[in-house]
C-alpha cells in the first residue's frame, strides 16, 4: 500500500507520483484530494488526486518542490512507499447544467483541472481546455488534456508556445469570437484564478474554482482552511475544495497562503 509504482519529472521542481493506493482509487471523483506525511514527525500537506485507476487500484498524485516537505517527497523513488496517506477527502466537484464546458490550468493547476475535464468529456459534454505555463519548460499533461478536449488551447507568459500572455488572454478571445460557454472551471495560482473571476463575472459565465489551501487535519476541525464565500465561513478541507469564484473572497485566500511564508523559508534553510 502507497508504494510508488512510477516516478515522472514533468519539469524542474515538478514530480509525478503513481501511487499504489485501491482503497483511495475505488471512491475517488474529480475534484477530491489526500493529505500526506512524508515522515512521522513531519507535516500534512495536501495534494488533489490528478487521476485514479480502479482497475489497476493507483492514483496519480502531482506536486512542486515549494518547501521542506515537498522537498522530502522528492527525494522518494520508484519502490518506495509513502509512510502516511489518507483520502479520498473533499467533496466532489459538482459540475453546472449546460453543454459547454472550459477548462483552465495555470501552472500546477493542470494537474486537479485535468480529471475535471476528462469527467466531463465521459459525460458528454463539449470541453475547451487552455492551459498556461510562464515557459515552454514548464509546461506538462499536454497530451492528456487534447486527449479530453474539443479544442484545446497553451498560453506562456513569454510566447515560447502557443500564445503569447496569460489563459484569461485566449479566454477573452473566445468569449469575443462568440463561442458558448455555459461554465468555466478554473485551477492555478490565486491572481490567475481570480484574474477568470473577473472576467467572466463581466460576463455573467458561472465559474468554480478549486482552492490549494493551508490544511491540518483535513476533516474541519482545525479551522485552518477557512476561506469565505459569500459572506460566509466555509472549509475548503469539507466544503470544498471547488467553490464559486464569483462569491469567493479572493484577497483573503491570498493573505492567508502568505501567513507562513517566512516560517517555511526558515525550515528550508
Amino acid at each position: 500500500m502507497n508504494k510508488i509504482i512510477q516516478r515522472k519529472d514533468l519539469a524542474p521542481s515538478l514530480i509525478q507520483f503513481i501511487v499504489d493506493a485501491p482503497l483511495i482509487a475505488r471512491r475517488a471523483q474529480p475534484g477530491q484530494f489526500i493529505i500526506l506525511k512524508v515522515r512521522e514527525e513531519g507535516e500534512r500537506i495536501p495534494l488533489t488526486i490528478a487521476d485514479y485507476d480502479r482497475q489497476q487500484g493507483t492514483i496519480t498524485l502531482v506536486f512542486q518542490v515549494v518547501g521542506k516537505s515537498t522537498e522530502l517527497l522528492s527525494k522518494f523513488q520508484q519502490g518506495d512507499s509513502i509512510p502516511d496517506l489518507v483520502g479520498p477527502l473533499g467533496e466532489p466537484t459538482e459540475h453546472p447544467q449546460g453543454k459547454y464546458a472550459v477548462c483552465i490550468g495555470g501552472g500546477v493547476g493542470v494537474a486537479p483541472v485535468y480529471p475535471e475535464a476528462k469527467s466531463l468529456h465521459e459525460k458528454g459534454y463539449h470541453v475547451t481546455s487552455i492551459i498556461g505555463a510562464r515557459t515552454e519548460e514548464l509546461l506538462f499533461f499536454e497530451e492528456e488534456m487534447k486527449s479530453v478536449s474539443d479544442k484545446f488551447y497553451v498560453a506562456t507568459d513569454d510566447g515560447s508556445k502557443g500564445t503569447k500572455g496569460f489563459v484569461t488572454t485566449i479566454l477573452e478571445q473566445l468569449i469575443a469570437e462568440g463561442q458558448p460557454i455555459d461554465f468555466v472551471i478554473a485551477v492555478g495560482p490565486i491572481p490567475m484564478m481570480k484574474a477568470v473571476a473577473d472576467l467572466t463575472r463581466k460576463h455573467q459565465i458561472k465559474t468554480l474554482v478549486s482552492l490549494n489551501s493551508l490544511m491540518v487535519d483535513g476533516t474541519g476541525m482545525c479551522g485552518g482552511c477557512r476561506v469565505t464565500v459569500g459572506g460566509e465561513v466555509k472549509f475548503t478541507c469539507v466544503d470544498g475544495p471547488a467553490f464559486d469564484a464569483h462569491l469567493l473572497d479572493f484577497d483573503e485566500q491570498m493573505r492567508r497562503l502568505s501567513m507562513y511564508k517566512d516560517k517555511e523559508q526558515e525550515v528550508r534553510e
